[in-house]
């Protein structure tokens, strides 16, 4: 079993920024990938960003590049989400999860965090 934590979500208004954190711990061994996934009201969940673990390696959506940043320490099992320019079409449920290399599913995930922002 592997668990992930996340916090940092709250209120934002238009243009600010957010620091989300997923605290990742148990059987991590071969879940190499930590995504980030938002999920908002009336909306099917999709896909933020990802990095792995061994080589850092980023992926993210068109919809966050530029503003967002995913990043991770290894010595802390933690991985962040740097948000900036916020709008209000960020506002959603975010969640972390894990999945190995060769799998398109994430296997385990988070509670969520909010992250409402404001015009």
């Amino acid at each position: 079993q592997v668990q992930l934590v996340e916090s940092g979500g709250g209120l934002v208004q238009a243009g600010g920024s957010l620091r989300l954190s997923c605290a990742v711990s148990g059987r991590t061994s071969g879940y190499d990938i930590v995504g980030w996934h938002r999920q908002a009201p009336g909306k099917e969940r999709e896909f933020v960003a990802h990095i792995t673990w061994s080589g850092g390696n980023t992926g993210y959506a068109d919809s966050v590049k530029g503003r967002f940043t995913i990043s991770r320490d290894n010595a802390k099992n933690t991985v962040y989400l740097q948000m900036n320019s916020l709008s209000p079409e960020d506002t959603a449920v975010y969640y972390c999860a894990v999945r190995k290399v060769w799998r398109e599913e994430y296997d385990y995930w988070g509670q969520g965090t909010l992250v409402t922002v404001s015009s």
